[in-house]
């Protein structure tokens, strides 16, 4: 067996905004920001890691999230300038926490 052959079998690995600690993406979180209006976003988690756009990650934990928030980590990460709401990926991470799995939302379309 080659030994690169393991590298091919292997998880991507993402690293948390919160911590920086470097994980599996199935250990982590993503999000994206989806824009509500002009310079406002909302930070939706994307468990399915499937919603287009700049996504990053948190590890599923309150502190994570909590630090993410001091260290002013998202706009750097999602490369946005505006308002932030970060209340629907706080949820997310919270019912995680409580070992209820992560809660999917479809963003609200407005035309």
């Amino acid at each position: 067996m080659p030994a690169n052959s393991a590298l091919l079998t292997t998880r991507p690995v993402r690293t948390c905004i919160g911590c920086r600690k470097r994980a599996s993406s199935s250990e982590l979180l993503r999000f994206v920001a989806i824009e509500s209006g002009p310079d406002q976003f909302r930070a939706v988690p994307d468990p399915a890691r499937r919603r287009s756009g700049r996504g990053a990650h948190v590890h599923p934990d309150p502190a994570c999230l909590a630090l993410a928030e001091r260290r002013r980590a998202f706009g750097r990460a999602l490369r946005i300038s505006g308002v932030l709401d970060t209340g629907p990926l706080a949820e997310a991470v919270a019912t995680a926490a409580h070992g209820q799995g992560v809660a999917v939302t479809e963003p609200e379309h407005t035309q």
